[in-house]
């Protein structure tokens, strides 16, 4: 559209010669590596023409980083790249758009491009593009449920692949858009265990190449993953162990409660534990049933949104009965 209506505007007969500048500049900004620096350089050598470029250019990286067109850019924009680069490597896979539909959970769009494998459609890759500084990693260890809920690296790789109904998720950050602590621990293709993939690109400069290594890796893992055989009986007797060690816990509501004055902020942490507890032996009964978690399973275990809702309910209660102790 810049290069249409920059020509459209110009009178018949100027446009050779500005058309033959304009390949003159494309080339040399090209060299230059970085538009942006080019244009800053030279901007005194090639007139006023070069001003008004420079400045359609600086609008349209504004309008880019600083609204919600970034993220439908980014999108369009991976899925152009590997459509491509299946094409160039003769792959049969396809990249589709799919950020503007919902996927298996409810209301739920999460998983902007899907991949088919070898054109298999129940063989998936997912990819998230996350153009935001305000993503982090995420990781469970640091997971802190009783906050306000946000997204991270990790709830889109496991809400992305559970939505999606994916064999493996991988999630695109641009590195001009990137928090820090990402960029840390991930500088340009990162792999978290049993969660998927994080490539690191570099849009300004359209160097995609960090999405291609993530997303071949990703596809071996899909192409190759096998389901392994879990000595169940063997866990069951050492969580068993754990699990009764960690009911002792309960015993300890009593004690507090002998002693409210100086335990009520005990007791909500010792409730909250006990809720913890409960929450996590829930979904380990059912991994130690059917062997494996589904997805949407990891999905709900990682946000604990169920264990938030009941420590509220709890906490007024709490509240409700040490107001009636503290009256009589």
């Amino acid at each position: 559209d810049i290069v249409f209506n920059y020509f459209d505007n110009l009178p018949a007969n100027d446009r050779e010669g500005k058309f033959i500048r304009a390949i003159y500049i494309g080339v040399l900004a090209l060299m230059e590596d970085r538009i942006s620096a080019f244009l800053s350089k030279t901007s005194n050598e090639l007139g006023t023409e070069l001003e008004s470029l420079k400045m359609i250019f600086e609008m349209k990286k504004e309008l880019f980083y600083k609204s919600a067109i970034k993220g439908n850019l980014a999108e369009e924009e991976v899925a152009d790249f590997l459509n491509k680069y299946f094409k160039e490597k003769r792959l049969k896979d396809q990249a589709f758009l799919t950020g503007n539909s919902t996927g298996s959970i409810p209301k739920n769009k999460t998983g902007d491009i899907v991949c088919e494998v070898e054109g298999n459609s129940k063989l998936k890759i997912v990819i998230e593009c996350k153009f935001d500084k305000s993503v982090k990693i995420g990781d469970i260890e640091s997971k802190n449920i009783f906050t306000r809920k946000s997204d991270t690296a990790w709830s889109q790789l496991i809400e992305s692949q559970a939505n999606r109904e994916a064999k493996v998720s991988l999630i695109v950050f641009d590195i001009s858009l990137i928090d820090n602590s990402v960029l840390k621990k991930f500088e340009n293709v990162g792999y978290i265990p049993g969660i998927g993939f994080i490539a690191v690109i570099d849009s300004q400069k359209g160097d995609y190449s960090n999405l291609a290594i993530a997303y071949m890796l990703a596809r071996d893992i899909a192409l190759n993953a096998r389901e392994f055989e879990l000595d169940k009986d063997l866990l069951a007797i050492l969580v068993n162990r754990i699990i009764k060690d960690l009911n002792e816990i309960t015993s300890i509501r009593n004690l507090v409660q002998n002693n409210i004055e100086n335990n009520k902020a005990i007791l909500k942490q010792l409730e909250k534990s006990i809720l913890l507890m409960e929450f996590n032996q829930e979904y380990m009964r059912k991994f130690l049933s059917d062997g494996t978690l589904t997805k949407q399973d990891l999905l709900s275990f990682y946000s604990g949104e169920e264990v938030k809702d009941k420590f509220k309910l709890v906490e007024k209660e709490i509240e409700d009965e040490f107001s009636t102790t503290e009256k009589i």
